[in-house]
């Protein structure tokens, strides 16, 4: 098991979760849902999961994970551990109205540097892991709450909306149980990289933070009828399950889409051995792709997973520590 290191994303790391052929099969024969065991010659197990992005989220792919764990170590499954599966929690008007909003989160994103280039495209990318330790996350917290925080802000920056600057509501929550794909999409205003870097770090966090709060309940109705309004979705799909450079999503450098797991309780998969000692994305598919993930000591440790073009990887990691 030590051939794969800290576990970041690599071709390695890849074979240890089930791989789906999409060019082969068409969209209604693709499996939902393959596991693959893979035993370590030092008697160590990997539980590899590949769950389709239409079924479930990260939330509720874990919590399926967590709830067959405990079927595996014979505990009885609470009430809370059951799948709310009702979609009419996330359902367009009937019939749609239409958008609200304008809706460029869900629109082609065009890079600031102009139009997307083959060459662009096809430069190569590395991954890698970053560790933030507690006291790195509360430094970070209180650069930005010091440097930005005025009357007008109802709360402190969260960890997500430091993290986030630093790299660059519903009314109605759902059920917490709730299995689903309950993923939507924000952005961010446009802004000028002279801007971000000449600005404190809470510069950067308020426009995260302006983003999140974005997703109201209006506009989260808006966007689902704005969905139910297009002819043809397969873009939306596309992004779900397309990998690699040349098919995967593309924003183009320097966008990021920055996805955030440290609210989802990776860490309580016992099936019977223990806890689990690491549990990650094994793909992360274009360049500029990232997730915020909690570490599983209890430490309050972060890493983030990242995928970036190798000529710039060295740099960012540099200045993602030395700014610290």
């Amino acid at each position: 098991m030590a051939e794969y290191g800290d576990f970041k994303p690599t071709d390695a790391v890849r074979d240890l979760v089930p791989k789906v052929d999409y060019h082969s099969n068409s969209i209604v024969d693709l499996p939902l849902l393959m596991v693959q065991l893979t035993r370590f010659s030092c008697g160590g197990l990997c539980v590899g999961v590949a769950i389709s992005h239409s079924l479930a989220d990260g939330l509720a792919a874990v919590q399926f994970i967590n709830s067959w764990a405990k079927l595996a170590r014979e505990d009885r499954l609470e009430e809370k551990d059951l799948p709310f599966l009702d979609r009419t929690v996330l359902k367009s008007s009937e019939p749609p109205m239409a958008p609200r909003f304008e809706h460029t989160e869900l629109k082609d994103i065009r890079s600031l540097n102009g139009p997307h280039t083959m060459s662009e495209r096809m430069k190569e990318t590395s991954v890698t892991l970053l560790r933030l330790t507690k006291e790195q996350v509360e430094k970070l917290k209180k650069k930005a709450n010091e440097d930005g925080l005025s009357s007008s802000q109802s709360r402190p920056y969260s960890r997500f909306e430091v993290i986030a600057g630093h790299i660059w509501r519903l009314n109605r929550p759902l059920p917490a149980n709730y299995f689903g794909n309950a993923v939507l999409r924000t952005r961010t205003s446009p802004r000028i990289i002279g801007d971000i870097v000449s600005n404190p770090l809470s510069y950067s966090a308020q426009s995260i933070r302006e983003g999140i709060e974005m997703l109201t309940q209006e506009n989260l109705r808006s966007q689902l009828d704005f969905i139910a309004g297009q002819e043809d979705v397969s873009w939306l799909r596309g992004s779900f399950h397309t990998l690699g450079c040349m098919e995967a999503p593309f924003t183009g450098n320097p966008d990021m889409l920055i996805g955030v797991w440290t609210n989802i309780p990776m860490y309580e998969a016992d099936f019977g051995w223990g806890g689990p000692l690491y549990i990650g994305p094994a793909l992360l598919n274009a360049d500029g792709k990232s997730f915020i993930m909690s570490c599983p000591s209890e430490d309050g440790a972060l890493t983030i997973a990242l995928r970036f073009q190798t000529i710039h990887m060295e740099s960012f990691k540099k200045f993602f520590y030395d700014d610290i």
